[in-house]
């Protein structure tokens, strides 16, 4: 689950008796719990909308802004420990596209539509004066197979064109760079 600065609560109302279970119960618990998990990440999404559709868009700043969403715990930084192993895909868009495609990254994230477990551990639009970036960040920058669903679901949730110049950075590298940048 992502932070979200306000409360999430799932209501949970249903009578849950389970004596007497046979396999045929089993297989209703299943798809009753399926979709449970539906109906609440339907709620979270809406929940979110009903906040973020209050907020400046990321296209209508002007200057040098990031705004940050991460999972509730986890700072957008490097050093901190969800982060350490990990990397970011970073993506260069023209101006124009940011709000569009941040958009479409957090509403992906919150409907898990990336379908990596827990590796997400959040993402980053930057405005800035030539151009905009949007990064997702992950947990395990080694587990190529991740990261390849990462990118290509990427691709699909911002309809981006075949030609798109993805680049993949792992935080151990860029923390090296500002290690050399600084010294």
């Amino acid at each position: 689950q992502f932070y979200l600065p306000l409360s999430l609560k799932d209501d949970d109302s249903g009578d849950h008796d389970q004596d007497n279970c046979s396999p045929k119960d089993g297989e209703k618990e299943k798809n009753d719990k399926e979709e449970k998990d539906s109906n609440t990440t339907k709620r979270k999404v809406e929940q979110f909308w009903r906040f973020y559709s209050h907020m400046i868009r990321p296209g209508d700043l002007t200057g040098h802004s990031d705004f940050h969403l991460f999972k509730e715990g986890v700072k957008p930084m490097w050093e901190d420990d969800a982060n350490k192993s990990g990397g970011k895909w970073i993506i260069r868009l023209r101006k124009g596209l940011a709000s569009r495609c941040w958009e479409n990254l957090i509403l992906a994230m919150l409907g898990e539509q990336f379908m990596v477990g827990e590796e997400i551990c959040g993402a980053v639009v930057s405005v800035r004066f030539q151009e905009d970036i949007i990064s997702i960040w992950n947990k395990t920058a080694s587990d190529q197979a991740t990261t390849a669903r990462i990118r290509d679901t990427l691709r699909r949730v911002l309809n981006l064109p075949p030609n798109t110049i993805m680049e993949y950075k792992t935080h151990t590298d860029s923390n090296a760079s500002f290690t050399k940048l600084v010294k």
